[in-house]
């Protein structure tokens, strides 16, 4: 038990201390690749048709989650061989591999960098490349909240849900989940080439992040009151505007991060050149700028810290329970 948190820990570690290492192979293009090969047979296998994209789909989600979910296992297993350090290195390896904190905080923080010396449109080249929304458009506070809401609600996905199922099923299942998290960013949309194909695994996302996105929400609240941020704001507009997404998911941390820092987010945006109408999460209570971005970044870490602790509570209980049962 105490080799699985300390793994946990050190993934925690070493993405705060290097992030995502560029150059380097990283599992997650692995996983994006495997998704992108394996839609392509199953694409041409299948009709074309409503109940054909809908079994492509389902098959695509099966074929994915069970491929890298016997590849973190089976890793696992193969280093356990080795003996327990080598067990345990793998371990924190895959847990650092699923963080993605300090990626969020330094490409966010660099959208700030630009919109602190007036580079609006440098702002907006480092904006795409953290969002999915079109940006051409976008002003600098309209910038400033697209890099805040991206912060709030990847400090879930990309954080809290992670290291939540790393603390219920170690690194098989917290990559069982990220594989299931990376198929919906790349076919869980809803437009002509994805509405039914993307559908499976659109609906495992929003299942897997069900738990994990109130939790982070809950942890984000308790963050601000530690930080200096306003809790009672966080808990307030996580309640009243927390549904306000058309993902069941989406809305939980941008509410709470919108009520800690005093800040509208959401409203409408425009993705592939099509306006979508989106309600306002969050009041105005001042203007929105581009110094929000770092404290959103510093919400998260936060949020994480949070998360870690109760991680470490509930490691802590179990070890008293089964040294006395």
């Amino acid at each position: 038990m105490m080799d699985d948190l300390t793994a946990i820990l050190a993934g925690v570690f070493l993405d705060r201390a290097f992030g995502d290492p560029h150059g380097l192979p990283h599992p997650v293009r692995a996983v994006g690749w495997l998704i992108e090969r394996s839609e392509r047979i199953i694409r041409r296998v299948l009709p074309d048709t409503k109940g054909g994209q809908l079994w492509g789909g389902a098959l695509l989600a099966l074929v994915v989650c069970m491929t890298v979910w016997a590849g973190a296992a089976g890793l696992c297993a193969f280093a356990g061989r080795a003996g327990r350090w080598a067990l345990w290195g793998a371990r924190a390896l895959l847990s650092y591999y699923l963080l993605a904190a300090r990626s969020l905080r330094d490409e966010s923080g660099l959208v700030g960098e630009y919109l602190k010396k007036g580079d609006t449109e440098g702002a907006r080249r480092a904006v795409s490349m953290i969002v999915g929304r079109d940006t051409k458009r976008l002003s600098g506070e309209e910038i400033a909240r697209a890099a805040v809401e991206t912060v709030a609600e990847n400090t879930s996905d990309g954080v809290i849900a992670p290291l939540f199922y790393l603390f219920l099923g170690g690194p098989a299942l917290g990559w069982l989940y990220k594989a299931v998290n990376t198929m919906d960013s790349m076919v869980g949309y809803r437009n002509e080439r994805y509405l039914y194909f993307g559908r499976a695994a659109a609906r495992l996302d929003d299942a897997a992040n069900f738990l994990p996105s109130r939790l982070s929400a809950l942890f984000m609240a308790l963050a601000a009151l530690f930080l200096g941020f306003d809790a009672r704001g966080a808990l307030r507009i996580w309640r009243r505007d927390g549904r306000k997404h058309e993902s069941p998911n989406s809305a939980q941390t941008e509410a709470a991060c919108a009520g800690a820092l005093g800040v509208r987010l959401g409203g409408d945006a425009w993705y592939f050149g099509i306006l979508h109408k989106k309600p306002w999460i969050g009041d105005a209570l001042r203007p929105l700028e581009y110094e929000d971005i770092a404290r959103a970044g510093r919400l998260m870490y936060g949020t994480e810290a949070a998360a870690l602790a109760a991680g470490m509570g509930i490691f802590a209980c179990a070890a008293v329970l089964a040294a006395f049962a």
